[in-house]
């Protein structure tokens, strides 16, 4: 039982002391969970297959995320040599981001939850020994990540219930049954099958996709749901549909570096590296969606490139914190709305999106306020999902 000494050493650095979690933390073989996963070397993933106890334990105890699945490839299945292409498609999420999920869940003895995003079952596992394997259920959209999650939860002694779906359609229960989701994939817009299945009162904790931005909120009698941006940050892969996400707009923002502006002006503010600057990052997804950045540093030059799948692109050059060139093409000019969040910014003294009121309606709009500011991020269109046998972990 050598791992019992990392995972307590894990509990000690992710959950306070007096939290209920330390100890779920600590009785958790989370080395069971991740056998093997990609890490970035040189440009490229390559599968890191642990050569003894000593090296698997210090990954798997660190307060870290391990990447599992890359564009369809899963480390699981995957052999020396291999090097997937794309986009992380699943990953063991870092288990402090787990525990502060389930502590704006606010959960309590008896409650009934939904865990959205299976993933390597680890978080299954700490839910379950909160509140027993039959008051659980745990979805996701992968089928090979549902089977290894039952096998590894049953290996550790637990048997809830784990379900192949696609959670932004319809869900295995019933309605107004569930006192608690916490969905550890991102959604633009809560699924309307979230708000049928809770119960009046029941909490609801997600990602808004596309930012950092952590909503909870709380069923209402009208089927409708109220809460708040909260102020800590959380960043989840966006809930996906099939085997991969759709292509972005990569291409054109490898082109970018080296177009010519359809649009050429002076920039007012310094270059920056939006996809690190959290809270305008956040801002950004709500106001454009869909924006992939790029950030290079050549000596004392800074260079940040945005892309978005309409054609619309931008680049800002500039040598230290001087004002950037700024070439623009397409048919939104990017980084002049980027622009107009850094203006307001400098004139409230913070942007407003972190904190915000959150409505909910009964088709799944989310508005969010904060002052005179608001914004409506509209209902998801409907999913058509493929009929699943139900299996029962």
């Amino acid at each position: 039982m050598i791992w019992v000494s990392a995972a307590s050493a894990l509990a000690d650095q992710v959950a306070h002391r007096s939290s209920r979690w330390r100890g779920h933390v600590a009785r958790t073989p989370r080395h069971l969970f991740v056998p093997q996963w990609w890490q970035p070397d040189n440009g490229q993933w390559t599968l890191h297959h642990p050569e003894n106890d000593r090296d698997w334990f210090r990954a798997a105890y660190s307060d870290r995320s391990l990447i599992t699945r890359v564009g369809p490839v899963h480390a699981d299945r995957a052999e020396a040599g291999d090097h997937p292409t794309g986009r992380p498609t699943s990953s063991a999420t870092m288990p402090s981001l787990i525990v502060q999920m389930f502590q704006h869940a606010r959960i309590e003895d008896g409650n009934e939850l939904l865990d959205i995003g299976t993933g390597s079952g680890y978080g299954t596992a700490l839910a379950v020994q909160r509140l027993g394997a039959e008051a659980v259920t745990s979805v996701d959209v992968d089928a090979y990540l549902v089977e290894a999650a039952r096998d590894r939860l049953d290996l550790i002694g637990v048997r809830p219930r784990v379900e192949r779906v696609d959670a932004t359609g319809p869900l295995p229960c019933a309605p107004e049954t569930l006192d608690r989701i916490v969905a550890t994939v991102s959604v633009r817009a809560v699924p309307e099958s979230w708000l049928t299945a809770l119960c009046v009162g029941g909490r609801l904790v997600t990602t808004i996709a596309g930012t950092s931005l952590l909503i909870t909120a709380d069923k209402r009698f009208d089927g409708s749901a109220v809460g708040r941006v909260q102020w800590d940050r959380a960043g989840f892969m966006h809930a996906r549909h099939g085997e991969d996400y759709a292509s972005g707009p990569s291409a054109l923002l490898a082109a970018a570096h080296d177009m010519d502006g359809e649009d050429v002006t002076t920039g007012p503010y310094p270059v920056v590296d939006v996809a690190n600057a959290w809270d305008l990052d956040s801002m950004l997804g709500i106001t454009a969606p869909g924006i992939e950045h790029a950030y290079h540093e050549k000596g004392d030059q800074r260079t940040a490139v945005m892309a978005h799948a309409d054609g619309s692109w931008a680049r800002a050059t500039a040598v230290g914190s001087e004002r950037p060139i700024v070439h623009q093409g397409g048919p939104r000019r990017l980084w002049d709305i980027l622009e107009e969040i850094r203006s307001y910014w400098l004139q409230h003294g913070e942007l407003p999106v972190r904190g915000a009121r959150v409505s909910i309606t009964l088709d799944g709009r989310m508005l969010l306020a904060r002052g005179k500011w608001y914004a409506e991020l509209p209902a998801a269109e409907p999913v058509t999902v493929e009929p699943t046998s139900p299996q029962q972990g």
